[in-house]
């Protein structure tokens, strides 16, 4: 199994929004997607997908004696279930010099094994790159994991929203980080300790919006 985080596309709708429904109430409309997708001048969507291993082909009955057949296949078995398989999502605004992260979730199923903070990293790597001078997001004020996360990676609390989240009317934290020199050089760091230990491929935070 390897990770690729990529730009969300057309076709990751369903899937993106089914994630949505389990994590978020209420969740974005599948409209919402395709708009910030497709039209919105300020949106880069991306999402985390696991995909399938590649196997030497073996024909079948072959005793173990005949070989590969010229190239690698998809493996046609259980075990690669999930491959191609989304298992989260996020979504970064970039109006003048504010980076704001729209949205982040993983998926329920595949929590504590650090995709979120992937999706952060490609968040913040592709703020630096359109030259963002601060990122900024909205955290629950429960959520503690989240909140360590993201002091991980520079943030700090510079406000409190009053009842935020239309769910519960939880208040929300407002935290973020100035994309300054010192900032810019632990972020580097962080980010080669996350490639080193999940082997992710990034094809989103360095490349040119699909639209443009």
């Amino acid at each position: 199994m390897s990770l690729i985080l990529r730009y969300m596309r057309a076709d990751d709708i369903r899937e993106v929004s089914r994630i949505d429904r389990l994590c978020f109430e209420p969740p974005w409309s599948r409209d919402s997607y395709a708009f910030e997708i497709k039209e919105s001048k300020i949106s880069h969507m991306v999402v985390l997908e696991e995909q399938a291993t590649l196997i030497p082909a073996v024909l079948p009955n072959d005793d173990g004696w005949i070989q590969r057949l010229s190239g690698w296949i998809r493996q046609e078995s259980p075990a690669i279930a999930k491959s191609g398989l989304i298992v989260g999502y996020g979504g970064l605004w970039k109006i003048d010099g504010e980076a704001h992260v729209s949205t982040i979730a993983t998926h329920p199923d595949h929590r504590g094994r650090g995709y979120g903070e992937i999706l952060l990293a490609g968040m913040f790597r592709k703020a630096l790159r359109l030259k963002a001078e601060y990122l900024v997001l909205e955290v629950r004020v429960s959520n503690a994991v989240a909140q360590n996360l993201y002091q991980k990676y520079g943030f700090s609390r510079h406000g409190r929203k009053r009842n935020y989240y239309r769910s519960n009317n939880e208040d929300a934290y407002d935290m973020r980080v100035s994309l300054d020199s010192r900032v810019r050089q632990r972020f580097g760091q962080l980010y080669q300790q996350l490639q080193h230990s999940h082997s992710f491929h990034d094809a989103y935070s360095l490349v040119t919006h699909p639209r443009w």
